[in-house]
């Protein structure tokens, strides 16, 4: 499967497959599970929906502020591993616990603190690709990182659907549906983590005397006034970046709820997103050749017009067949923009301070996520028409596109 992949390089591969389960559940599942327990609670619909998106907030915020923390942290000697090893357990036992949290608040807060030590692990995970592999190979681990996340998340996911879809018809109890599905999950997170917990070691690393936490503040600031006056291209890459991948990341998230208020089958929505992972995993499976061809640059603006392209074409979107259409488009970009942006970031960046480069990537990736939720949401509330607000989202696209340029053109 990965026969041109050595050992280091296969074991980072397999933690995009175990985390990427997890994501699947954020989007489906776990969103479906928790407007049961607001039912059972008496909430109504508008309630559930402000309870999901401040719990989601909150995760996002914290994850803005403590991602540069962990990550400067983590650039000392040793210190990576067993942070990156802290956090994916906490991640883990957090998701095993979602099918036992007995009400609507506790599950809220169980479901903060794990989405908050999942982001944090990939703070870290992002920041190891510096000591896995070599600067020219990076675009082709990268996206087989992402490639293989897609479709490896696909098996716990279809058996925990599967398991969900015979308790909605009465073969199987619900509540024992939900506490097999996030004990399967968990556990598939964290037997596919073991082979980058054996293997890891830090390669790249600061050395600091005195109190190492109070050093990586300090080189924290420097690091971030530094790259304003002096590292321009890593400072345009990042507003680009902040910009572009916001529009990605509320697309992704916001799939089954757009075709939701476009009045399309849940079911149907759930079996279009699984076979968008498949199209996504061909798809940064073939980018991630192309890179060893064409710049990075070059293949993350062809990912950015077809972005483009799909907030244009949502002002016609009314079907499935055309939710379809879009969900497969998006399928063919989504993968490799994600990992062409990380890879190219991994080779402008200080080896030496990854973590740290990575803290404030996440910032202006996870971290950026409300903006475009919150275009949806206004654009929403004045025109009444869910293709418009989507259709909005291409103007983080444009100012994606220009501020990537501005990057590239700076030597």
């Amino acid at each position: 499967m990965f026969k041109n992949f050595n050992k280091l390089e296969k074991a980072w591969i397999y933690y995009d497959i175990g985390n990427s389960a997890f994501t699947m559940m954020v989007s489906t599942i776990i969103p479906i599970w928790f407007n049961t327990l607001a039912d059972t609670a008496g909430m109504s619909d508008s309630q559930y929906l402000a309870y999901w998106s401040y719990a989601t907030s909150v995760a996002t915020i914290v994850v803005a502020f403590l991602g540069p923390v962990l990550g400067t942290i983590s650039d000392n000697k040793n210190f990576k591993k067993p942070m990156f090893m802290t956090v994916l357990f906490i991640g883990v036992i957090g998701c095993a616990l979602l099918g036992v949290a007995p009400n609507w608040i506790l599950y809220l807060v169980t479901y903060v603190i794990a989405k908050i030590s999942y982001s944090s692990s990939l703070v870290l995970y992002d920041s190891m690709l510096t000591d896995v592999t070599e600067p020219e190979r990076m675009d082709l681990v990268s996206s087989q990182g992402y490639a293989w996340g897609y479709i490896g998340s696909c098996i716990p996911f279809l058996a925990a659907l599967v398991l969900y879809f015979l308790a909605t018809i009465n073969k199987v109890p619900m509540k024992l549906a939900i506490v097999v599905d996030f004990l399967l999950i968990a556990a598939w997170w964290l037997g596919v983590s073991m082979p980058l917990i054996r293997q890891y070691e830090q390669k790249y690393y600061v050395e600091n005397a005195g109190s190492k936490i109070a050093a990586s503040f300090r080189r924290l600031g420097q690091t971030l006034s530094h790259m304003f006056k002096e590292e321009k291209k890593i400072f345009f890459f990042l507003i680009g970046f902040f910009f572009y991948i916001d529009g990605v990341y509320t697309i992704i998230d916001e799939a089954v709820a757009i075709g939701t208020s476009l009045g399309l089958d849940t079911m149907g929505l759930l079996v279009v997103l699984l076979l968008t992972q498949v199209v996504a995993f061909a798809f940064a499976t073939l980018f991630g050749k192309l890179s060893q061809k064409y710049s990075s640059v070059s293949l993350i603006t062809v990912c950015i017009f077809g972005y483009l392209f799909v907030a244009i074409y949502a002002l016609f979107m009314k079907t499935l067949v055309q939710f379809g259409i879009m969900a497969f488009v998006v399928g063919m970009f989504q993968g490799a923009i994600q990992a062409l942006s990380r890879s190219y970031y991994a080779q402008i960046i200080p080896a030496e301070n990854s973590g740290e480069y990575f803290g404030l990537y996440d910032i202006c990736g996870k971290g950026a996520a409300f903006m475009g939720t919150t275009m949806v949401g206004i654009t929403v509330s004045i025109t009444k028409s869910v293709n418009v607000a989507v259709a909005t989202l291409g103007i983080l696209f444009i100012l994606g596109f220009i501020f990537l340029r501005k990057s590239a053109s700076i030597k």
